[in-house]
């Protein structure tokens, strides 16, 4: 091919001329960078090729990483693996062979990644997303998306979801906000975790955290603020009361004293808001978990201890009591999980007396059809979204709008262990979520969140609003 043919062939003389009178119209004071993004906006970016990897977790354990390539750029993304109860919620693809590290070895989904997801995206437009989570599923019929995994699935979609944004050249959360159909974006009060306990840490704490809502913050700048100088000083107040072995961390990062009642956890939380100087700026939240400890029709609260003194076990009924006199002793505006996955029945009971918050996990592992029931039966008011219970991008942003709908609180939640991707925080924001969930103001994974977070804050300027004391009525759809 001649050097004319090749000018021809790709217009090159005419995209050149329309780049340089572009310049001088716009007056350029760098015209060369001026052409060079002119033309490079004028070429459409596809998929070139996604490629996988194994990486690590918060936890020390696999979790799969994806590069997603374009003809312009490379953008990456990962998730950590799916942990939840067993049947429920999408598992996450595991190499069977030899269970290595763990028996959390990702091989498996790296290969289809690598394989089959590639080959299927590939030509395809990083700003299509649906049409890309639609490719993506339509690899995976298994019964709850065993085959690639919903953690490879959503992998894959934040990439292309980065992609896309980046190809429109806004923020990650404003392509969010579009992709939600939704002009206005908030930042989220963060439920920041100070107190692990249950399956989470070491203790005798039978529920999973304790966290603080910093409600009378007046930006989510001086809510992280306000809830690493309480997190300090509940650090100190366990060193004064337990000693400096009682300051080891749990999985999300809170501190893990050796209590044993949840009162007792509140009480030290209590103590570390009025140190900080935020009584009454501060709420609390607790994550029971209580599948963890539900035995039968009963609620084992020592399933943690060596021995047992046969007082610890608690019928629902109980529980709902022990719930109602802390609600009414502490300033706990929300319960996560407060019933088991299956007990429909008193989680409907214990919501309807409308003490607080109760938001659904377990109950609910982000699947549409849980939330439909829940929505109709009231079983819970808020929903927390983990994405890798749902498998893709598209798919999250569809539970988010059926909670929105429902008028219930949205949750954007970590998982525990998390890697250290901050896609949640932009979804958070995008989808005016008005809370969120990343653990404590320690680990790096959980850190990238808030972090990232700020630096939205910082970006949006004056047209950041962060939810304050609205925070459970910003998920209405609007």
């Amino acid at each position: 091919m001649s050097v004319q043919e090749y000018l021809e062939k790709h217009l090159l003389s005419r995209k050149i001329e329309e780049a340089v009178n572009a310049a001088v119209r716009a007056k350029a004071p760098d015209p060369v960078l001026f052409i060079s993004n002119h033309m490079r906006r004028a070429a459409p970016a596809v998929i070139t090729s996604v490629r996988a990897r194994q990486i690590l977790d918060g936890r020390g354990e696999p979790a799969v990483e994806v590069s997603l390539h374009t003809n312009k750029a490379v953008h990456r993304a990962s998730a950590a693996a799916a942990d939840a109860p067993e049947g429920a919620a999408a598992d996450a693809v595991r190499d069977a062979e030899k269970r290595k590290l763990l028996a959390r070895a990702v091989a498996d989904a790296v290969r289809v990644i690598n394989d089959k997801v590639s080959e299927a995206l590939v030509g395809m437009d990083p700003q299509q997303q649906s049409q890309i989570d639609q490719a993506i599923m339509d690899l995976d019929k298994a019964h709850h998306k065993a085959e690639i995994g919903v953690n490879s699935m959503l992998a894959v979609s934040i990439a292309a979801c980065k992609a896309g944004a980046a190809e429109k050249e806004v923020p990650l959360y404003k392509h969010i906000a579009e992709l939600v159909g939704k002009s206005a974006t908030t930042l989220p009060i963060p439920a920041i975790t100070v107190i692990n306990g249950g399956t989470h840490a070491g203790n005798s704490l039978p529920i999973q955290e304790i966290m603080i809502l910093p409600v009378g913050a007046k930006n989510f700048e001086e809510a992280m603020q306000m809830g690493s100088e309480t997190y300090h000083h509940l650090k100190d107040i366990i060193l004064e009361k337990y000693g400096s072995n009682s300051c080891n961390i749990g999985d999300d990062g809170g501190f893990a004293p050796n209590i044993s009642s949840i009162t007792e956890g509140l009480d030290l939380v209590i103590e570390a808001i009025n140190r900080a100087g935020y009584n009454g700026r501060i709420k609390l939240a607790i994550d029971v978990a209580a599948t963890d400890f539900c035995m039968g029709n009963k609620y084992d609260m020592e399933f943690k201890f060596a021995e047992k003194s046969g007082q610890g076990f608690k019928t629902a009924d109980d529980l709902i009591e022990i719930y109602s006199q802390l609600c009414s002793e502490y300033p706990l505006v929300s319960i996560e999980q407060p019933f088991d996955k299956d007990d429909w029945e008193h989680s409907k009971k214990f919501t309807t007396l409308e003490l607080c918050q109760v938001v659904g996990d377990d109950l609910l592992m982000s699947d549409p059809e849980r939330i439909k029931r829940a929505v109709n039966e009231y079983t819970c008011n808020a929903l927390v979204l983990k994405a890798n219970q749902v498998g893709t991008v598209t798919e999250a942003i569809e539970v988010v709008r059926q909670a929105k709908d429902a008028h219930w609180g949205v949750m954007v939640s970590h998982r525990s262990g998390d890697t250290d991707d901050s896609f949640i925080a932009d979804l958070a924001v995008g989808a005016a979520a008005g809370q969120i969930k990343a653990g404590a103001p320690c680990r790096g994974e959980c850190l990238s969140k808030y972090n990232q977070l700020l630096r939205i804050e910082e970006e949006l300027g004056s047209d950041g609003v962060y939810a304050g004391e609205n925070w459970r009525t910003t998920a209405s759809t609007s």
